[in-house]
């Protein structure tokens, strides 16, 4: 009977143990749900329901909440401060007063179509500040001389070497495109030392970008809509491709040409500093540079106010690539009270999605009579 009792009792703290009590998740979470094709092809409602569905659907359901709340932000949502000035405390200004949006992207993402959406974004002032490497740059002005066409990743290296082909992961850019960068750019370095030497233009980055989204004169450039839109378009790091060579083989036959990154450090911490009474948000493709610069822009007031990340890099390497946004949230890169996210997601899926969900969208929509 003893032993009838000790089986029973044990038999008993298992079932406690599998069977723990749950707490009511009612009201407090969301009910993961996807969508139901019942309901007939609704590619809105298709991307709504990512929301719920789970994983990294459900982050960049969060992205898609984000963004939006980015572009619907306006001062007049605040509530007037003792200390504001009496512009800041007018009705009619308050509403005026829109978030302020740094976007950032890797290079790749220009080589790819994704450069299209970016031309869009530009093209309609829907973003205030631009960050991106190098080829960020080349790649836009060379897809005005010459196409970039699909290949595929496992094509060999030494191959396509033969060929005079450069591979992007899958896609192919001929060395010839270069070829005519080169033709393309160096007449207009030749101008630019000229205009240093006789006007004491001091030239920056982001003044030698602006300089040629103007002379590409290319509505399918998104640095000539960015030119047209006075868009500053930050590139720390202009020398690391193709624009470095060009700017390397123009220093042996006409040399001089000075670039001044310090006055450009000054003018992009300037767009972070210099938003008050503005709220910030950042959209950030990709890793590296353009990241990192626009986070730590940010940090001299205190952290943005709305964060989305959307790349594939990893945190566990201690790269800043990878790291999520509370690192970020300990170096006072984000603030606090930000609502931010990270999307584990390849940008050319993922972003198109994005601004069909929010900038399109809100585009497109009529004022409300």
């Amino acid at each position: 009977m003893g032993e009838e009792v000790k089986e029973s009792k044990m038999i008993e703290d298992v079932r406690s143990a599998v069977f723990k009590h749950s707490e009511s998740l009612e009201g407090s979470c969301a009910k993961i749900q996807g969508y139901d094709f019942n309901d007939g092809i609704n590619y809105t409602q298709i991307l709504k329901s990512l929301l719920s569905t789970g994983f990294q659907a459900s982050n960049f359901g969060d992205a898609i909440e984000i963004v939006n709340e980015m572009l619907d932000w306006r001062l007049s949502h605040e509530q007037v401060t003792e200390d504001c000035s009496e512009e800041e405390s007018n009705p009619a200004y308050r509403e005026s007063v829109k978030c302020k949006i740094f976007l950032g992207f890797t290079s790749n993402l220009i080589s790819s179509g994704v450069r299209d959406i970016i031309r869009y974004l530009a093209q309609h002032h829907m973003v205030d500040v631009i960050v991106t490497t190098a080829g960020g740059i080349e790649e836009d002005l060379i897809k005005c001389l010459a196409d970039t066409y699909r290949g595929e990743f496992s094509l060999p290296g030494a191959a396509l070497r033969s060929k005079g082909l450069n591979r992007t992961g899958n896609l192919l850019v001929p060395n010839d495109n270069y070829c005519k960068f080169e033709d393309w750019i160096i007449p207009i370095l030749d101008q630019m030392l000229q205009e240093q030497n006789t006007q004491h233009v001091l030239w920056t980055p982001s003044k030698v970008i602006s300089r040629m989204g103007k002379e590409i004169n290319d509505e399918s450039s998104y640095l000539y809509w960015a030119y047209k839109n006075n868009i500053p378009v930050f590139c720390p790091a202009l020398t690391d491709g193709s624009l470095g060579d060009m700017l390397y083989f123009h220093s042996f036959r006409n040399p001089g040409l000075v670039i001044d990154i310090v006055q450009d450090v000054v003018a992009m911490d300037s767009e972070a500093v210099n938003a008050n009474p503005r709220k910030t948000g950042m959209i950030l493709l990709g890793g590296g540079l353009p990241k990192h610069h626009i986070c730590n822009a940010n940090m001299m007031r205190n952290g943005a106010d709305y964060a989305v990340y959307i790349n594939t890099a990893q945190e566990f390497d201690g790269s800043d690539s990878g790291a999520r946004p509370d690192e970020a949230v300990s170096w006072g890169k984000i603030r606090v009270s930000a609502k931010s996210v990270k999307v584990h997601c390849d940008a050319t899926i993922a972003f198109p999605l994005l601004v069909a969900q929010t900038f399109a969208t809100k585009k497109t929509q009529k004022p409300s009579s």
